[in-house]
């Protein structure tokens, strides 16, 4: 297999601008410890190329072989389980301790590449939605493979039908098993939507690293010369934009965190004031030392009482960074955590 390392949205799109037909290799079920769970995806195209990742690598061979077979035919699933040293028999040897089921289905222009379509459209959109996948299936009516959407009319049993619904509340995958079939529902994981309010040479490597991460990033600037769109090719959008006029685009747009770094104090304080105003976003990060922080806060006054439990200044984790790079790294790795839940430490004991 030859990962292409492309997103899978970016794979997948080339793919459909060509009209070539793809495998999705869904994963319906896990236990024990396992490199991802249940809803997570990867494509895979017929020349062996692929984007996404179900294991740290091992597992991707075999499917490659099966998703041939898919192309060919009828969908599949198949099972692999390494919680013991018994795996050595298939030439894998994860030693994960862990066992997982994949399905194996095929998207084709004919059916509009349904329901991958649907999960783009939701991610590009910023809509919420769901999926739903037959896993395991004795029934005519719903075949192994047979997909649904939550903005397509389907006769679906009553549970599956809430269940696929539940747009917005739903926060993991979950199964339903009714009338012969296992239906896997999935949630479709919208990406983080960051705003970076500057556009300086700095803020080249932040966007670079949050749009390999597959964030919807938008760059800002009140600066011509620094407001291109060639300048950061990983951004939705480059707009020149006075930072007075931030709140306009606050109350247009939703986003779910905001990196001020301007290198302009007065623009930064404009910035700020917005933010502080805007409560929905729940990460706000200033660039700059301490001091420069506590400046900006009383210029602002009360009104700096709306950043509260928000503002990350200094950003970033102390991870030692000095280049540009390594800051860029440092943001984006404490918004993954702060938007996560998780206190951004290591995992050593």
């Amino acid at each position: 297999m030859n990962h292409s390392g492309f997103s899978l949205g970016d794979f997948f799109r080339a793919a459909r601008d060509r009209g070539e037909p793809l495998v999705l290799a869904t994963v319906a079920r896990t236990l024990g410890s396992t490199y991802r769970k249940a809803g997570a995806q990867m494509l895979i195209a017929g020349d062996g190329r692929a984007a996404g990742l179900l294991s740290g690598g091992c597992l991707e061979a075999d499917l490659m072989e099966r998703a041939r077979a898919v192309l060919a035919g009828t969908p599949v699933v198949v099972d692999y389980d390494t919680r013991s040293s018994d795996d050595v028999i298939w030439g894998i040897g994860l030693g994960c301790e862990g066992a997982m089921t994949i399905l194996l289905t095929k998207l084709v222009r004919a059916h509009d590449y349904q329901p991958y379509t649907f999960v783009e459209d939701c991610r590009r959109r910023g809509i919420a939605g769901n999926f739903a996948l037959v896993t395991q299936s004795t029934s005519p009516v719903y075949p192994l493979g047979a997909a649904f959407r939550s903005n397509a009319a389907a006769a679906l049993p009553a549970g599956v039908d809430e269940a696929l619904h539940s747009t917005g509340t739903l926060r993991a995958a979950t199964t339903v098993e009714t009338e012969g079939a296992t239906f896997l529902i999935v949630p479709v994981e919208l990406p983080p939507r960051l705003l970076v309010l500057g556009a300086g040479p700095d803020a080249m490597p932040l966007v670079e690293i949050a749009g390999l991460m597959n964030w919807h990033v938008t760059v800002l600037d009140h600066r011509p010369a620094y407001a291109v769109a060639e300048r950061f090719p990983r951004a939705q959008r480059v707009a020149l934009n006075p930072a007075a006029d931030l709140p306009r685009e606050l109350q247009a747009v939703h986003y779910d965190a905001a990196v001020v770094m301007s290198h302009h104090l007065l623009s930064d304080q404009a910035y700020l004031a917005a933010l502080a105003e805007h409560r929905a976003i729940p990460y706000v990060g200033l660039l700059g030392p301490a001091p420069r922080r506590a400046r900006l806060m009383q210029e602002l006054g009360e009104n700096s009482r709306g950043l509260d439990g928000r503002l990350h200044g200094p950003i970033g984790l102390d991870i030692g960074a000095k280049t540009p790079e390594t800051i860029a790294l440092a943001i984006v790795s404490e918004i993954q955590a702060v938007l996560a839940n998780r206190p951004g430490g290591s995992f050593r004991l």
